[in-house]
């Protein structure tokens, strides 16, 4: 029976950190994997990531993986694909792998659990019909395998994984139909919401699935309006012209393996184990990272993971206690920036009048995914001036800040606290680089020369369809809303190898259209 110092179940975000980890100070890693390719979630998220430059901010997650993998090889981490591990059993510190063929034991000192987590299915008439699936599984159909899951889609659920695989669909060239939701505000991060309603992508909000229409796939969809008590209200049915629906109705933590340990669990959005400050459980030697001890972004579950392989390191005394102790500050530091803001878990389920900085919260953009054209004028990150200058509708207390480390003049500040909104300094001279609007994960940031004569105005924008519009194609320009406000000349198209396949695309406008426009469109060539 092969032994290491560290088994590591899983090799998403969480397993590949902390395998890379553990074999940085010396122990020997065995990291396990039913999948046949490591990476996990990792590989199927081609935006942009947020938080800050220690969080791998403005990297895009595949890249993120690709990083991991290279560094988890390095250091000699030996991965084992199409593994199936079918148990752990302790005090014997061992599990038994599947690989389809046969069963292997193994045994470690220390066992970290990265299991990840499943997503949530939700039962209707015609649920099982071909055209139904997990947000996740499109995902991956799009990212990995370059096929659309359908032409004409309908999202179930406005959480992070609806509103960012909603905008992967567009990019793919399906046509979402809309994003429904049970509950009455959008869940997800407002800049993922607007990013899509700015393509046009209707928000229904209080609204449910009714049934699935098709004999032998999906042909329609029927939802309707929901009470207090999230049933359907009679008479509000609608139905939708429809080929596929996702769902996207949150994650389940892939919990199995540590119940049949016997350490403690505990309920949190599904069983997980409980665990320390350390990842450690209620077992010695066994830890916990990532999804499966609770629902986090992937950039809290790589810090999870490290901090985990930091404290079997230090157990087994593969590391000063100096060091650990800095180490763990450290990570701990980091993750807890991670932790803050309106989306902190503290305030989940609560509804939050006002930012951090006593500003209002949206009401339109948590219900119908953009801002309306008044209120957002009272944000930090707009300005109004002569010459070209940011404009930041970034408005909800999320931890990134890319915009400040981007802009090399001081234009755009946040400050310490990476859960601030950005501020768009009027006193800075902006240099029209265009590196703050491809930096910005959530593709919130714009440039606007409010006047550039001959009552007009040019407006530059991130742009990621293909294929981009080219010099002095004529379009439209689009509200926040979507809708086409006014006619739309392309004056620049922008691709540079640090932009990462973000276009920075400079449209002409009507001046008063400077502070309305902020989608293009390509006329329609029927």
């Amino acid at each position: 029976m092969k032994r290491y110092h560290v088994i590591v179940i899983g090799a998403g975000p969480a397993g590949l950190s902390a395998a890379i980890e553990a074999a940085s100070h010396g122990m020997t890693v065995g990291l396990f994997d039913e999948n046949a390719r490591p990476g996990g979630q990792l590989f199927k998220q081609i935006h942009k990531f947020f938080g800050s430059k220690e969080h791998k901010a403005k990297i895009r997650g595949f890249r993120i993986g690709e990083e991991l993998l290279a560094e988890a090889e390095k250091l000699g981490v030996e991965v084992h694909l199409n593994s199936t591990v079918m148990g752990i059993y302790f005090p014997m510190n061992k599990i038994t792998v599947s690989n389809g063929e046969s069963t292997t034991s193994y045994s470690g000192n220390n066992i970290i659990l990265a299991a990840g987590a499943s997503e949530n299915a939700i039962p209707f008439d015609g649920w099982t019909l071909p055209g139904v699936m997990g947000a996740g599984a499109a995902q991956t159909l799009m990212n990995l395998h370059g096929v659309q899951p359908g032409k004409r889609i309908l999202m179930v659920g406005s959480g992070n994984v609806g509103l960012v695989v909603g905008f992967q669909l567009i990019q793919s060239g399906c046509q979402l139909e809309a994003i429904i939701d049970a509950a009455p505000k959008i869940g997800g991060y407002g800049v993922h919401a607007a990013k899509v309603a700015r393509t046009g992508v209707p928000f229904l909000l209080s609204h449910t699935i009714v049934r699935a229409e098709g004999t032998e796939s999906v042909t329609g969809a029927v939802i309707a309006q929901v009470d207090e008590y999230f049933q359907p209200i009679p008479g509000t049915e609608r139905h939708l012209d429809v080929d596929t629906i996702l769902i996207a109705t949150g994650l389940t933590p892939m919990s199995k393996l540590a119940e049949m340990t016997g350490c403690d669990m505990k309920e949190m959005g599904g069983k997980v184990p409980v665990v320390d400050q350390y990842g450690m459980t209620s077992i010695e030697g066994l830890y916990a990272a990532g999804d499966v001890s609770g629902i986090e972004e992937a950039s809290s579950a790589m810090i999870g993971g490290r901090i985990a392989a930091l404290a079997a390191a230090a157990k087994d005394g593969y590391i000063e206690q100096n060091e650990f102790e800095k180490s763990y500050s450290d990570y701990q530091s980091s993750l807890e920036k991670l932790r803050k803001g309106m989306f902190a878990k503290e305030n989940r389920g609560k509804t939050l009048a006002v930012t951090d900085e006593g500003l209002p919260i949206s009401t339109n953009l948590l219900k119908h995914g953009f801002l309306d054209e008044e209120e957002i004028t009272s944000y930090p990150g707009m300005t109004s001036r002569q010459g070209i200058h940011p404009v930041i509708e970034c408005t909800q207390n999320i931890p990134c800040n890319p915009c400040q480390d981007a802009c090399k003049f001081g234009c755009i500040q946040v400050g310490a606290d990476i859960t601030r909104l950005p501020i768009a300094d009027v006193k800075s001279e902006c240099k029209n680089c265009g590196m703050c609007v491809a930096a910005c994960p959530g593709q919130a940031i714009f440039l606007v020369e409010e006047d550039c004569g001959d009552h007009m105005a040019a407006v530059t924008l991130p742009y990621e369809f293909r294929p981009l519009p080219e010099v002095g194609e004529k379009g439209y320009g689009l509200s926040r809303r979507g809708e086409e406000i006014c006619p739309a000349t392309v004056l620049n198209v922008r691709l540079n190898p640090v932009f990462d396949h973000t276009a920075i695309l400079t449209i002409q406008v009507p001046k008063e259209m400077a502070m309305r426009a902020r989608f293009y469109r390509g006329s329609r060539k029927d």
